[in-house]
């Protein structure tokens, strides 16, 4: 029987009709049956990521040296947690509502201020890179309370995010009167703070559940947001590089590692993740999972964002005789970096080690080895890319006989 002629499907298509037309809806619990994919919200509100993640490739770009590698990665974890917290909330109370459109608005507006400013943050520009970042705790607060008000039985759940998102906030806001050094140590302290949330929430018997199927996909696009850098590098290296054969070589050679990097995750080690989130990760005694599944993504969105800044260098130098020190630590930490964190999460997550020391474990070692070698860029992104190709034609065999076990991100 259809649907027209069913009299319950019929007054459940017309209650969801009613409620799509009413401009304000309470938040609601997610549900974990339903099909839940990102949003055409969610992917406008990554592209002022996309912008964020290119202004720190541009700090870092002009200062390889391991301070400027400190502060790169430290400015890019913050702007991985504004976007995971964001995400977090979504996944379990996104009613694509008035309120919540607007919200999610003027979070971006804060990303947007943060991207302007990320490449100069221990500067006068520091300021507004502050702010930024206050306006998005703000908006998590709100959309928390609105939680809080609307749905009682959650409260326990969501009192860590709540706590978590106004405390660091408060850090973040109190920061702007204090000078540098001390401004970073209290930057620092809200993130700490604000990063327990999922932590402490999990550990509550009535937490609200995550949505298993939406959190890897959102975190996949998040990753497919960091690769895209890469193909940019490619662009922008072939364009300063003045497309000489050294600069054209390395440029095809780049690409052949962003495209083995992204197989190596969506089809391998994020594909084994995904598995065991939609296998365990809502029941009870595995809370721990997604929590995992969560913060190792950090060291990927770093490591991704440093393979970029590493690449366009090799590229643009592809005619000289050799890499800069600076530029070649970049690309070897941000691959080895990658491959390290890719395995982590393939080994503890699928749980067959032996198939993960092989692949990517070995992938870490080749790769360092390589950069040690101090070839002329052609001869060094060649090689990665090969190793990284024969790690994906070896992931797909063990996939094929069953040494991993992987889902579709």
């Amino acid at each position: 029987m259809s649907a027209e002629q069913n009299p319950e499907d019929r007054a459940r298509l017309e209650r969801e009709d009613r409620e799509e037309r009413e401009l304000v809806r309470p938040p609601d619990d997610v549900n974990q049956e339903s099909n839940r994919s990102a949003t055409r919200l969610e992917l406008f509100f990554d592209l002022a990521f996309v912008l964020f993640v290119a202004g720190c490739a541009d700090m870092l770009a002009k200062h390889e040296t391991v301070s400027g590698g400190l502060r790169f990665a430290a400015v890019v974890a913050v702007g991985w947690w504004a976007w995971a917290s964001t995400t977090l909330y979504a996944n379990r109370f996104d009613t694509d509502d008035a309120i919540f459109r607007l919200l999610t608005l003027t979070g971006m507006a804060g990303v947007i201020v943060m991207a302007s400013t990320s490449g100069e943050v221990t500067g006068p520009a520091g300021t507004w890179f502050a702010l930024g970042y206050v306006v998005l705790r703000i908006v998590l607060t709100v959309g928390y309370l609105r939680v809080w008000r609307t749905l009682p039985d959650t409260r326990a759940g969501i009192r860590p995010y709540l706590i978590g998102h106004a405390v660091g906030g408060a850090f973040w806001l109190v920061s702007l009167a204090v000078p540098a050094p001390g401004r970073y140590v209290l930057w620092a302290a809200g993130v700490l703070v604000d990063l327990l949330g999922p932590t402490l929430s999990a550990r509550k018997p009535d937490a609200p559940p995550l949505h298993m199927e939406h959190l890897p996909e959102r975190f996949g696009l998040f990753v497919i947001l960091l690769l895209g850098e890469s193909v940019a590098a490619t662009v922008h290296g072939l364009h300063d590089g003045k497309w000489t054969a050294g600069a054209t070589t390395t440029a095809g050679a780049a690409f052949l590692v962003a495209a083995a990097l992204w197989w190596s995750y969506f089809d391998l080690s994020g594909g084994a993740a995904k598995r065991r989130l939609v296998q365990e990760g809502g029941k009870r005694t595995h809370q721990g999972v997604h929590d995992f599944y969560v913060y190792a993504h950090l060291p990927v969105a770093v490591s991704l964002a440093a393979v970029a800044v590493g690449l366009e260098g090799a590229i643009e130098h592809g005619s000289d005789e050799h890499l800069s020190a600076g530029t070649r630590g970049v690309l070897g930490l941000g691959l080895t970096g990658y491959l390290l964190s890719a395995a982590v999460i393939q080994g503890v997550l699928s749980r067959r080690y032996r198939a993960t020391l092989i692949w990517p474990g070995l992938g870490t070692p080749a790769v360092a080895l390589i950069m040690v070698l101090d070839l002329a860029p052609p001869m060094l992104v060649g090689l990665c890319a090969a190793v990284l190709i024969a790690g994906v034609a070896t992931g797909i065999r063990q996939h094929r006989h069953g040494e991993i076990k992987v889902a579709k991100v």
